[in-house]
């Protein structure tokens, strides 16, 4: 067989790794020929630029071949008769590569920063001719065919060349542009085929579809001075309090079939909705592209486009724009610690554990049915750094929360022994994710200052929120589980019983300035048969809602940025499902309306308030005042500002009131009440002090002045002095 036949059979068996070696033109000449790769044409011909068309005979299996006159370049179009039809288009096999050396050298280092650019689907116009660019990393691939609609989904049509030792595939397919559907055909090592979606695609098809889509974007930003103005922000020491939404179920159009709101409404209701709340950012349960709805979002299979079931892409673009104009910040739930095995995503991708682990007992998560990323692997730590920023600089993300980093540092999580590889020091430590974790924060804040990284993590990692050069994970918050589940289970005990557990109550202080903390209580605290906050509250009615505005009085108060889940602010009865609207109907009772009321001041006031946010991790900016008052069920601290203007926080966290309840304060005076959990404006009962107390030279639990106040029943009460 001679060469030129064993590359018809390669190509007609979708197993050739560079077709550009034998299609378009070859040679010089009298040996000119020009090739033409058209399986099941009924006639090919060539036409060149300003000259007449030349007949092309059919060799054998779709290759059309014939002598070209002449030896200068040739531009000239294919048509192709299939069945009646005519197409005519330039030659995709006349065309160069598409990406350069130094974007090649990049992406085989794992060092580019927008990948998205680089690798994907991109309309293009070359030596002016329009197409789209296609890139794929598949470097253990046989070959790759880009399928799709403008070819009837045939992988023999359109072959792409391996741009050798990068693991990069590429072909330019003239005549095609935005809003094309698209996959990959995958020849991979194991000899197998497999369509594969594109794990740079710039859009998703609406699910249960999963090709991609070719995409543009033509949104123009209109939050310049907001993205300025990022780069100086300071989230450490800056007030932050965060509204977590699942935004297909915040709330539904009734008037069009209980359909979610799109991206461009929630731009607006939402806006307004977190403005007029108080709230400084709202944070999105994940809006990448995933096909099974149940998910939430976090089993991700597209990491570079939002999903489609709300909008397009400009859509998210122009919600996010809208939420600037209102001065709220966007933080995205971003999943990096695993990803679905669904066939068509990023599973064994070129017939090989590419992105994921081959070992089991790395690659695959015990508790999710997921795969694990290989961090250890340049290319795919490039993948997840290039991730985040995309949504940084294309969707101007103001941060990410990464989704289980405890998951991702420890080689025998939820592994029991024996399924689990130590580290090569003998460890359970994951020292590839911990660097990649590492790299991630450093090149996201070198690159886009002011931004804000969070991590979910549970256990008691040191230095998460730690500069790397440190020692530390680089994040700038890290959510306080523990003070999460201290907190919850303190507040679900029947007041009786709360004296026995008090330490539950202050032990979060013990470790409160170890990190920079987040206080989450957050979507996993309403699902899973957990119930709402308001049912986990013990007692009556009355009880349980001030059982749980003395829980949101004492956790504004307490250091820590602020974060709830959609529904906690009214008292959402019913636990969290993603498949119906929050019930808003419930603001027609009063109470609900006041526990949305008390959220929206805690949430005025703590803005307004330098003491409870300036100082929020270090120890400099709080002090107990009453810590082991068990019997009464009291505690009290003190928060500074910068400047040392202290606010108050006193909890009664029983039924019953303290009247005349003696009170050490760091300084004499007016002291004057600024939020009141009892407050009739919120549902309570209007126990308090008229406004205020004076404190006295009277030396009591430590302090030089002291006063007598009112605490409220399960009430918090926070004062603060006039001058």
């Amino acid at each position: 067989m001679t060469g030129i036949e064993q590359d018809i059979a390669l190509l007609a068996a979708r197993d050739h790794h560079e077709p550009h070696r034998v299609l378009g033109v070859h040679g010089t000449g009298a040996a000119r020929v020009v090739r033409v790769w058209r399986p099941g044409a009924d006639a090919v011909r060539v036409i060149p630029d300003g000259g007449a068309a030349i007949d092309l005979p059919h060799r054998s299996s779709g290759l059309w071949e014939a002598p070209l006159p002449g030896d200068g370049p040739l531009a000239y179009e294919v048509e192709t008769s299939h069945g009646g039809h005519v197409h005519r288009a330039r030659d995709p096999y006349a065309f160069l590569p598409t990406l350069g050396e130094l974007d090649l050298h990049l992406v085989g280092e794992g060092r580019h920063q927008a990948l998205w650019d680089v690798l994907g689907a991109h309309p293009r116009e070359i030596d002016g001719t329009t197409g789209v660019a296609f890139a794929v990393w598949a470097p253990s691939a046989r070959s790759i065919s880009a399928v799709g609609d403008w070819n009837g989904w045939d992988g023999r049509v359109h072959p792409m060349r391996s741009l050798g030792s990068s693991g990069v595939w590429e072909l330019f397919v003239p005549g095609i542009g935005v809003g094309e559907h698209y996959k990959f055909e995958v020849r991979g090592a194991d000899g197998s085929l497999r369509l594969k979606a594109d794990p740079l695609a710039a859009e998703a098809e609406v699910p249960p579809r999963t090709a991609s889509v070719v995409s543009r974007s033509a949104h123009e930003w209109r939050d310049g001075a907001w993205m300025e103005a990022r780069a100086a922000r300071r989230p450490h020491a800056e007030p932050v309090s965060v509204y977590e939404v699942h935004l297909p179920s915040w709330r539904l159009n009734p008037l069009e079939g209980n359909r979610p709101l799109t991206y461009r409404e929630l731009g607006v209701e939402l806006g307004d909705y977190a403005r007029d709340m108080g709230f400084t950012h709202v944070e999105l349960l994940p809006v990448m592209a995933h096909p099974f709805s149940g998910s939430w979002g976090y089993q991700v299979t597209s990491y570079f486009a939002p999903t489609p079931t709300l909008g397009s892409p400009d859509d998210l673009r122009e919600m996010i724009d809208l939420l600037h104009e209102r001065g709220i910040g966007v933080i995205m739930d971003w999943v990096p610690a695993h990803f679905p095995r669904d066939e068509f995503a990023l599973s064994r991708f070129d017939g090989t554990a590419l992105y994921e682990h081959d070992d089991p007992r790395r690659g695959a998560h015990p508790d999710w049915g997921t795969l694990i990323f290989n961090y250890g692997r340049n290319e795919v730590r490039n993948f997840l750094v290039a991730s985040a920023l995309h949504w940084m600089r294309e969707y101007h993300a103001d941060g990410l929360r990464v989704d289980a980093v405890a998951s991702m540092l420890y080689r025998d999580y939820s592994r029991a022994a024996g399924e689990w590889l130590p580290n090569e020091y003998g460890g359970r430590e994951d020292l590839e994710a911990i660097g990649f974790l590492r790299e991630l924060n450093v090149i996201t804040h070198g690159a886009e200052p002011g931004v804000m990284m969070a991590a979910e993590e549970s256990t008691a990692w040191p230095a998460v929120s730690r500069p790397t050069d440190l020692g530390g994970l680089g994040f700038d918050l890290k959510w306080n589980m523990g003070w999460m589940h201290d907190t919850l289970e303190y507040f679900a005990l029947d007041p009786i019983h709360r004296r026995y557990h008090h330490d539950e109550l202050t032990f979060s202080l013990v470790y409160a300035f170890t990190e920079q903390f987040v206080l989450p209580l957050s979507h996993d605290e309403v699902v899973h048969g957990k119930g709402s906050l308001i049912s986990r509250m013990p007692g009556d009615e009355w009880q349980k809602h001030a059982n749980l505005r003395a829980l949101y009085g004492y956790m504004w108060a307490h250091p820590g940025k602020k974060l709830i889940f959609m529904g906690a602010e009214i008292a959402q009865e019913q636990e969290w499902s993603h498949e119906r609207s929050l019930d808003w109907h419930l603001l027609d009772a009063p109470r609900n309306a006041g526990m949305q009321r008390l959220v929206r001041d805690l949430n005025h006031v703590y803005r307004d308030t330098p003491a409870l946010w300036e100082l929020d991790a270090e120890g400099a900016g709080f002090r107990w005042l009453v810590v082991d008052d068990r019997d009464m069920n009291v505690v009290a601290f003190a928060r500074f500002s910068a400047t040392g203007h202290p606010v108050v926080a006193v909890a009664n966290m029983s039924p019953v009131p303290r009247l005349a309840y003696r009170l050490p304060l760091p300084r004499g005076g007016y002291w004057r009440e600024v939020l009141n959990t009892d407050s009739e404006l919120y549902g309570g009962a209007n126990l308090g002090n008229l406004g205020g107390v004076h404190a006295e030279e009277r030396a009591w639990g430590g302090e030089s002045w002291s006063a007598d106040v009112t605490v409220p029943p399960l009430g918090v009460v926070w004062l603060t002095p006039d001058a």
